[in-house]
Order: structure tokens, then sequence, then C-alpha cells
């Protein structure tokens, strides 16, 4: 596992987990989320859930998007998607809002993965690069995306060659991100 990236995740999680606390004096909390089996769930209210991240069960890598698209993924991207499960976090990098997209259980991570594959299926299509998302945007057709050709973070347009290059890696964009409540 990339151990960089692995940190930079926990340590990001856990300035979202005490901003959240600083500011509401209690864990983050998902409406969206209610209802939904997660190790995450702390305490479920009558409309919420209270969470808290929690260590990966799970064989620690994306090795179905592996063989379903017979490419090597980047090592950052099995530590991004496999470190924790936890819900997914609002942050800024500079002046771009998103949604920085987690695992939240078992059967989640099953369906983040063929999402993965699904978006790498497109762009083989299009012969586009692969590049495997992270998180979402605003507008639903930008996402922030790893590059798996060379693991540059980008912002990148869907179903386009539209991509800017946001850092050098992962773990450097990840510990720069601020969380947004």
């Amino acid at each position: 596992m990339d151990i960089e990236t692995a940190n930079a995740l926990t340590a990001f999680t856990a300035r979202y987990c005490d901003a959240w606390h600083q500011q509401h004096d209690t864990w983050p909390q998902s409406e969206e989320l209610y209802g939904v089996p997660s190790p995450c769930i702390i305490t479920t209210l009558d409309d919420k859930i209270i969470w808290q991240p929690q260590p990966f069960t799970e064989q620690q890598n994306v090795n179905a998007v592996e063989r379903a698209m017979d490419i090597v993924v980047q090592p950052a991207v099995h530590a991004f998607y496999t470190t924790q499960f936890a819900g997914d976090m609002r942050a800024r990098f500079g002046n771009q809002t998103m949604m920085l997209l987690q695992t939240w259980s078992e059967e989640d991570f099953q369906r983040v993965q063929e999402n993965l594959i699904g978006h790498l299926v497109t762009q083989k299509r299009l012969k586009l690069a692969p590049t495997l998302f992270i998180a979402t945007l605003d507008s639903e057709l930008d996402v922030i995306a790893v590059a798996n050709l060379n693991g540059e973070v980008i912002k990148e347009t869907l179903g386009t060659r539209k991509r800017d290059v946001l850092a050098p890696s992962l773990a450097a964009f990840l510990n720069q991100l601020d969380p947004v409540l």
C-alpha cells in the first residue's frame, strides 16, 4: 500500500472530523447515509446518523478494476479507496470546493469499483488516457481524478481531453485540502 497517501487521507479525515466536532460539538453527521449500513455509524438519530472513520476490513486493493480493465492502477488509488471506511467529506483545494468520495461499507466498495470500471470503459471508448475519480464537483461535467499513467491529480471535464493538473501526487493533493462543513 502507498503509505504516504494512506497517511495523508487519515490526516485529512482527522482534520475534517475535528473541524466538525469543534463547530457542532459532535462527530460528522449525514442525512444522506441514514439507513445505509456501515461500520462507521456510531449513533442513529431520527433523520440522520453520526459517523466516525473505521479501518478498512477488506483486501486493500482495487484489483477488480485492474482485472476488468487489464491495467495496473496507481498504488495511491488503491490506498485512497482502501485505507478506511468513511462518509464522503466536503473539502476545498484552492478555490475548488468538492465532495471527496469515500468507501462507506463493504457493499459500497463493490459499487465504487463498478463505477470506476464504468468510468474507465467510457474513457477507453473515447480513446482518452485512463483516470480514476476521487471527488465530485458541483458541476456534473467535472471531477477530480488521478491520472493513471503518471499519478497526477487533475480536474477533468468528463468525455473530453480537458484536464488541468492540480497536484503532482494524491498525497500532495490530500495534504493541501481544507475541510468544508
